[in-house]
């Protein structure tokens, strides 16, 4: 079974309460499909099915190797590194 070797990387897990979308697709008036958020920083960037990957783009720009779904109901996060899928355990 596949691992994450960088689980200690993670420093935001929980999802913004309100995102008003991809943030550098917001500054160029580009448009996403669903949104990602970066468990480094916080960044919100959009998947690649949109047309900018602005989210594997940050990835590749500071190296932050994990992302999280950012869309409601979704609990599961990547590691570009280790190319694995994992979810996030729900609070009890």
């Amino acid at each position: 079974m596949a691992t994450c070797a960088h689980l200690d990387t993670i420093r935001i897990i929980d999802v913004p309460s309100r995102i008003a979308g991809c943030e550098e697709c917001l500054k160029i008036g580009g448009e996403w499909v669903h949104l990602r958020m970066c468990t480094g920083c916080g960044t919100i960037g959009c998947c690649d099915s949109s047309p900018h990957r602005h989210a594997t783009a940050h990835f590749q720009e500071t190296g932050h190797p994990v992302l999280r779904s950012a869309e409601k109901g979704e609990r599961w996060l990547w590691c570009f590194i280790d190319e694995v899928r994992f979810e996030v355990a729900q609070a009890k």
